[in-house]
């Protein structure tokens, strides 16, 4: 519940939930002048929370819904650790290295048995698309340089379908976005719809496993077909 102060008209924050504990509203939007018991701050908190929606219902934006009570337990005892100080928790790192060699084998990598992949884990799917997007345009823009080309107009490839955080990529390092509109009764990216805006100037395609709107995989391998038939016809 919110109430507001007609003295200064700062919204307040009511302490409905936790009375025994609190004897004065809290404010929103500035530290309160006292402090309160850990267990009130808590039943305020939680409280407030009961009105996010449930996760195990959600099923429209890309979450995972429910895990082992394991896991749990494992990040929960991880939780404290800066794991991007390398040289501190070295097993973390490598734990790291290890799930990343798993999921480089697992979509068919080209390295070899001896070889080891290069990756990092990151907080979540956008951080990866970020990264992964920064090492495409680079990759991108070093090939144009050392062919004496402009390497100032870079774009994606993505279907209308695509996750906002593609967008936000786009967006954030200055390259276009050229969308694969879908179609009534077709409702991801169209493989050969996207092959025809790829030109000089593209750095990647985009290809959804999992699609927002209902869930259905693109398919990756057609799209792949076609880019390696156009890759070498056009060089």
């Amino acid at each position: 519940m919110a109430l507001s102060t007609a003295q200064t008209g700062e919204s307040m924050h009511s302490s409905t939930f936790a009375s025994r504990y609190v004897r004065t509203a809290l404010p929103r939007f500035r530290m309160p002048e006292k402090s309160i018991p850990k267990d009130a701050a808590y039943q305020i908190i939680n409280d407030e929370l009961m009105l996010d929606g449930n996760p195990r219902l959600n099923l429209a934006s890309f979450v995972t819904t429910w895990m082992e009570p394991e896991c749990d337990k494992l990040m929960m005892a991880a939780i404290n650790k800066n794991y991007v100080d390398m040289d501190e928790y070295p097993v973390t790192t490598e734990l790291q290295n290890r799930c990343v060699n798993m999921i480089a084998h697992l979509f068919n990598a080209p390295i070899g048995d001896d070889e080891t992949a290069v990756g990092v884990g990151t907080v979540g799917s956008s951080e990866a698309i970020m990264l992964a997007g920064l090492a495409f345009k680079r990759k991108w823009q070093n090939r144009m340089k050392a062919e004496g080309k402009p390497h100032d107009k870079p774009n994606i490839v993505t279907g209308a379908n695509v996750q906002v955080c593609w967008e936000k990529f786009a967006r954030y390092f200055e390259v276009e976005l050229k969308e694969v509109k879908l179609t009534q009764g077709y409702y991801v990216m169209n493989p050969e719809k996207a092959v025809e805006m790829v030109d000089e100037n593209t750095i990647c395609v985009a290809a959804i496993l999992g699609s927002t709107l209902n869930g259905e995989f693109e398919d990756v391998k057609m799209l792949n077909d076609l880019l390696t038939a156009k890759n070498a016809e056009t060089g």
